[in-house]
């Protein structure tokens, strides 16, 4: 069992970025959960990362089954694993499940960062309504703090809205207040 630092997950980060070897960096991640005893970041968060990775070297499938259990494991993560899961039931052309995913976790608690997430899913695969409506909702949840989530949230709708046709409105002011 091993103790998990930033520096060591930053360090496994940056070989393979050299590499451009992300199923390596993929197996790396997976063995360092399930070593994973304490750390610096939660054995979640170490699993959203290799499913990260084991999408990016082309297994989606098992980075759906990486996403399942870092929901499982309950850890403390940036992003709600289910926005991964959905993001990789529509790579897997499983639009349905998807969207039941997004249904469950838009029922639930959800931060702006997994607002993001959702809402970039969305727009990737083409339902720029929902997309528009979660980066909405995720600006609002983040209240009047200005964040990195926040501007990006604003950027990300105000794509959307222009994409949409739809008219500007109080939500884009802040964007130029943002700059």
């Amino acid at each position: 069992m091993a103790h998990v630092t930033n520096e060591q997950v930053d360090r496994l980060l940056e070989q393979a970025l050299l590499l451009d070897d992300h199923g390596a960096l993929a197996r790396r991640l997976d063995v360092l959960a399930q070593g994973y005893e304490s750390g610096e970041m939660s054995r979640a968060a170490i699993l959203v990362l290799a499913a990260e990775e084991w999408r990016q070297a082309g297994q989606p499938a098992t980075a759906l089954d990486r996403y399942q259990s870092a929901v499982e494991d309950g850890g403390e993560v940036q992003v709600d694993p289910r926005a991964g899961i959905a993001d990789t039931l529509f790579e897997l052309d499983r639009p349905e499940e998807a969207r039941a995913v997004i249904a469950v976790i838009g029922a639930g608690d959800w931060n702006p960062a997994t607002a993001l997430t959702v809402a970039e899913t969305l727009v990737a695969y083409g339902d720029l309504d929902a997309a528009h409506e979660w980066a909405t909702e995720g600006i609002r949840a983040c209240g009047a703090t200005v964040s990195g989530i926040r501007d990006s949230l604003l950027r990300t709708r105000y794509r959307i809205r222009v994409d949409l046709g739809l008219p500007e409105d109080d939500l884009d002011a802040l964007l130029d207040v943002s700059r």
